[in-house]
């Protein structure tokens, strides 16, 4: 009499390494995400049918609802603005500025803003939401 063998392969995959990896994957794009948007203030930007995207990061200008301004992240007075802007912009080369604008912000101060970029021959892009 002869006895039977069981000899089927059984494949195993060892679940408790790709746990690790997904966790670590995760944590990964969690952090390159908050380190992606340059911009932290947080603005509802007016809305405009074709948007076009920049890859090159350019100094901004924020103005919140506050009228408080922003050079980048830097809070920076209006009377200080200009100089500050200049100086940024003589430090990096880029003649290209965006600012950022709340939707509900009056055209005088928007107007007031790209006086500056206009004086010093600027070129200015308004950020919009799609």
């Amino acid at each position: 009499m002869r006895v039977r063998r069981n000899k089927r392969f059984h494949a195993e995959i060892a679940a408790s390494a790709l746990s690790d990896i997904m966790f670590f994957l995760l944590l990964f794009f969690l952090i390159i995400s908050t380190l992606a948007n340059p911009n932290v203030i947080d603005l509802m930007l007016p809305k405009a049918d074709s948007n076009k995207t920049t890859d090159k990061a350019h100094i901004t200008i924020s103005v919140n609802a506050d009228k408080q301004y922003f050079i980048d992240k830097q809070q920076v007075p209006f009377e200080e603005l200009e100089s500050t802007l200049m100086s940024r912009i003589a430090g990096s080369g880029d003649n290209v500025v965006i600012v950022r604008l709340p939707k509900d912000l009056q055209v005088q101060d928007m107007v007031d803003i790209l006086q500056i970029g206009q004086k010093n021959k600027l070129k200015f892009s308004i950020a919009t939401t799609k």
